[in-house]
């Protein structure tokens, strides 16, 4: 039951989510991982980014006890893990582009528009305004919703 209760902690519990918006949110999530790695890469020595520890092993018995320590030149795992994020990024940027998500919150967002421009001319027309207020319209309104955005 513990692990259990671990694993959901660290993976999550199943949700219901839209394709589309499951790929945008792991375009953002794999964009915080990349950002985060990049960080990290910053922080490691020039010469560390290539050459470092690959094994300690301990001897703790024997006639010749401590520490034997083997060195090579590799890339170092946090820069690995910075490569392949950012790859891994190019490919869901690449998917969520080629699935159209763009153009989908663009629709959305001018769907959004009109329902607003509607709301608004439903709401001027009740009030009955005069002549001179709805000359005002056009000034008054865009600059309150510019305002909010």
């Amino acid at each position: 039951m513990e692990q259990a209760r671990r694993a959901v902690a660290t993976y999550g519990l199943p949700r219901e989510v839209d394709p589309a918006a499951a790929l945008l949110e792991e375009v953002h999530r794999t964009a915080g991982h990349v950002a985060w790695l990049q960080e990290k890469v910053r922080e490691i020595d020039e010469d560390d980014l290539v050459w470092g520890v690959v094994e300690e092993v301990d001897k703790g018995a024997g006639e010749f006890t401590g520490v034997d320590v083997t060195k090579a030149a590799k890339p170092n795992v946090w820069l690995e893990l910075y490569h392949r994020e950012r790859a891994h990024l190019a490919k869901v940027a690449k998917d969520a582009l080629a699935a159209g998500i763009a153009e989908r919150q663009v629709r959305l967002a001018e769907q959004q528009g009109a329902l607003i421009v509607g709301v608004i001319q439903r709401i001027l027309d009740d009030l009955s305004l005069t002549a001179e207020q709805r000359a005002r319209v056009p000034e008054v309104v865009p600059r309150h919703l510019r305002a909010v955005s």
